[in-house]
């Protein structure tokens, strides 16, 4: 079958590869829309983890039920499904609590086993999770929502009138549409683009230009202040927007290295509560499924790029097209 393989650092192409097949307990899948994420271009760099070479990347994916192994029960040749990517130990304290993202050993698809840039991909009966009737290039989408609903998992229960979210890329957005489908009373994205401010208008949602006197006039005004943009002078500005009582979420991936200042004394006297967020637990795909199902056919507008599998292998190689967003892959 042909897949993405990456070779070795900074080596991308299309291969054609033996064709997979199920081992006890497994399913062959066979992919149908496979999404690029910023953590396939930090394996192909080499700056990812546990991640090893060769390996088939892509961890956002949807596909339908191909071939059963041995022992599988639950699904069957024709079933639609959503790949939940991580891989837990199943031993350590994380995997134990029921948050594998946390886990000491972590493993998934596209990072430690091959993935969804491919034909078809093998896995583990355990981590599909059964499509509703939506499209595959929505279905793609789960993992991305899953990380933002992990995100929000803390606020359950806390009421949300105003949330402010720094970066109106795709996965601020997710952020966004999944506040308002979980009730949050308003949601106003920041970014220089006006682009993707007009797409945040499309999805209901406000926007505000970064920098601009409408956004210096929410200080201290917001329930829920999260960065979206992994960019550390953002994220060391977010306390300035956030009311009293109110919650910092630091979901966008700052450089390792990076460092930012807060006043402790801030956060005691203005009763602030700070988040930080990674991944996904096994829970949050079939939520996740339900946000984008709720929120209807409109989220697709998200993916703005279906793309073959060699323009995917290009553009890894060489960059975004130019004022993309969520960028699939067909098969």
């Amino acid at each position: 079958m042909e897949a993405i393989v990456f070779r070795q650092n900074g080596q991308v192409g299309v291969e054609h590869i033996a064709d997979p097949r199920p081992g006890p307990g497994e399913v062959l899948v066979r992919v149908r829309a496979s999404g690029i994420c910023h953590t396939d271009l930090e394996i192909l760099r080499g700056n990812y983890g546990a991640s090893a070479f060769p390996l088939v990347p892509g961890h956002e994916y949807s596909g339908e039920v191909i071939e059963t192994g041995p022992g599988v029960t639950g699904f069957a040749v024709g079933d639609r499904v959503v790949v939940d990517p991580n891989i837990g130990c199943g031993t350590c304290p994380g995997c134990r609590a029921g948050r594998v993202n946390l886990c000491t050993d972590l493993g998934a698809y596209g990072v430690t086993l091959n993935g969804g840039f491919a034909e078809a991909c093998v896995v583990r009966a355990g981590a599909l999770v059964p499509m509703p009737a939506i499209s595959h290039h929505m279905a793609a989408l789960a993992e991305p929502m899953g990380c933002v609903l992990n995100g929000l998992s803390p606020l359950e229960g806390r009421g949300i009138d105003h949330a402010l979210i720094f970066g109106a890329g795709p996965m601020g957005l997710l952020m966004g549409i999944a506040l308002g489908i979980r009730g949050a009373g308003r949601v106003t994205m920041v970014d220089l683009n006006e682009d993707r401010l007009v797409m945040a208008e499309s999805f209901g949602l406000g926007g505000v230009i970064s920098g601009s006197g409408a956004l210096a006039g929410l200080r201290q005004s917001c329930d829920l202040v999260v960065d979206a943009t992994g960019i550390p002078a953002v994220a060391g500005g977010l306390v300035d927007y956030t009311a009293n009582g109110g919650s910092v979420l630091y979901f966008g991936v700052c450089p390792q290295s990076a460092r930012i200042e807060i006043s402790p004394f801030e956060l005691f006297r203005r009763q602030l509560s700070l988040f930080g967020t990674h991944s996904l637990s096994h829970r949050d795909i079939p939520e996740a499924l339900k946000v984008i199902a709720a929120f209807g056919p409109g989220i697709e507008a998200l993916v703005t790029h279906r793309l073959s599998m060699a323009e995917i292998a290009a553009i890894m190689a060489g960059g975004a097209p130019k004022n993309s967003m969520k960028v699939h892959m067909t098969v």
